[in-house]
């Protein structure tokens, strides 16, 4: 064995060491104080070693520097000793913030008691804890229960408690389509089926499986549930009137759709326009996967450059409403067959852009083409901007805009030079700059910007869903 092989394994097996250590420590904050440390939006809770070894490196994508375990294992260490309150925490913003800062080992106290006053304190929160009914079961509503799952902590925020299907049909099979996706990997823990009961149990959460066809026909205290948020995927009611029947079930205190809302309901895209409704306000809309994906950029660009018009067109992967085969469909080309066919329809996303972004208002337009792919997406922006400008600033101020500011969590960057669509599966940002992609010629540019339709957008409806139900936690990113 040559000598260089060796010091390279030796390196890597004391860097894993390192790792297992954080691993103890980032879960016992997560389990015991709800603190859940991050790089750069990136969550280390419920992570094995080598991918928290793995989120370490891919911090040079965005922040240009290596970041190294053993420059992070003594600021967590110095963590787990603290009073925190319920948090996330990004390691990658504090090791960014510590370089400039000039601090050298030894400082981390001093360090975080400078940059954490804020969360210092009781881990006991100030809300109480609550209660979330899935109704619907399709591939968000999945999603929906991993992520809420995954997220639990010691159920101190959003708890799912039921989830409710039409009529009395197989839960054993709906249970194994959480268990198992095609697209999205094998559930992350323990799942078992209570069937005598109707019920799961999911990493310790007890989730009650709620047959019915209509919400008129549910009491959900009758099953120990209390002003929960009813988040409603099926995508049947998308109005007022419709989706206040959820209301009148005993129980329910908030809805939340998971699709553009009509007339007057709040269409919010968390980060840009998170709390813009009345205070009174009690259904909500996470609008769509496309405009959770573009408003974002949009917002930036515009606040950095000015927007005159902007053209969208999105390569969306096809969705289970449209045909295997040739069949009937509503809307034109539709019926055709989704995995042989790329179909030209239309997109609701750009005249929603106006309801996150009042100031846009008649300079969007938009268009899509569904392509045969089962998941993440692809948002072309043709922009035409007021100021003159130049790729490299267009990538930078995208670059910044991921780093530090209201939309870390939602704009993602990337200078990978083979990056493809099935890299973006499970990104928790509803947008991912390509930056390699970007043109600019004066005042026109072309942005492109990834997104997982499914994932991505699902894990911004529960940030919405914590900031409307009370339960949002201080945030250090």
């Amino acid at each position: 064995m040559s000598k260089k092989y060796q010091e390279n394994l030796d390196q890597w097996i004391e860097r894993e060491n390192l790792a297992l250590e954080a691993v103890v420590l980032i879960n016992r904050l997560w389990a015991e104080r709800s603190v859940e440390l991050l790089i750069f939006r990136r969550s280390l809770a419920n992570e094995g070693p080598v991918q928290i070894l793995k989120h370490h490196r891919y911090a040079r994508q965005i922040s240009k520097t290596d970041l190294e375990i053993r420059d992070t294992l003594p600021l967590i260490r110095t963590m787990s000793q603290m009073e925190l309150k319920p948090s996330r925490i990004d390691l990658g913003r504090l090791m960014l913030e510590w370089r400039e800062g000039g601090f050298k080992p030894g400082d981390e106290a001093k360090f975080l008691d400078e940059k954490l006053t804020q969360f210092k304190g009781s881990a006991t929160p100030v809300w109480e804890p609550r209660d979330v009914v899935l109704y619907g079961f399709g591939r968000i509503g999945r999603l929906l229960a991993r992520i809420l799952i995954d997220q639990v902590g010691n159920g101190d925020g959003l708890r799912l408690r039921a989830v409710v299907c039409r009529g009395k049909v197989d839960l054993a099979k709906r249970v194994t389509l959480l268990k198992r996706d095609s697209v999205h990997g094998s559930f992350r823990g323990n799942l078992t089926l209570i069937e005598e009961e109707d019920a799961f149990m999911a990493n310790g959460c007890y989730v009650k499986f709620i047959c019915a066809d209509h919400p008129s026909q549910i009491d959900y205290t009758q099953y120990g549930i209390q002003n929960a948020l009813v988040i409603d995927n099926t995508g049947v009611w998308r109005d007022r009137d419709g989706l206040s029947q959820h209301l009148q079930s005993k129980g329910v205190d908030r809805v939340l759709l998971t699709a553009p809302g009509k007339g007057n309901i709040p269409n919010i895209v968390y980060g840009v326009n998170t709390r813009t409704y009345a205070e009174d306000e009690r259904i909500f809309s996470a609008a769509s996967c496309t405009t959770n994906a573009i408003v974002p950029p949009l917002k930036v660009l515009n606040d950095a450059f000015g927007i005159k018009f902007c053209h969208i067109e999105t390569v969306h992967s096809f969705t289970n409403d449209q045909n295997l085969l040739d069949n009937y469909h509503k809307k034109e080309r539709r019926g055709r067959s989704a995995p042989l066919n790329m179909v030209i329809t239309e997109t609701g996303a750009a005249s929603a852009v106006s309801k996150a972004l009042p100031e846009l208002t008649g300079c969007i337009s938009g268009n899509a083409v569904r392509v045969p792919t089962a998941n993440v997406s692809l948002a072309i922006l043709n922009l035409d901007l007021k100021k003159e400008t130049n790729r490299e600033e267009i990538n930078e101020t995208l670059r910044k805009a991921s780093l530090l500011g209201p939309l870390v969590a939602q704009i993602d960057f990337t200078r990978d030079e083979e990056v493809v669509s099935t890299d973006m599966v499970g990104n928790t940002h509803p947008a991912i700059v390509d930056s390699l992609a970007t043109i600019c010629q004066g005042n026109r540019a072309v942005v492109y910007v990834w997104y997982d339709n499914e994932y991505g957008y699902s894990v911004q409806v529960v940030r919405l869903g914590r900031i409307i139900s009370g339960v949002e936690k201080l945030r250090y990113y």
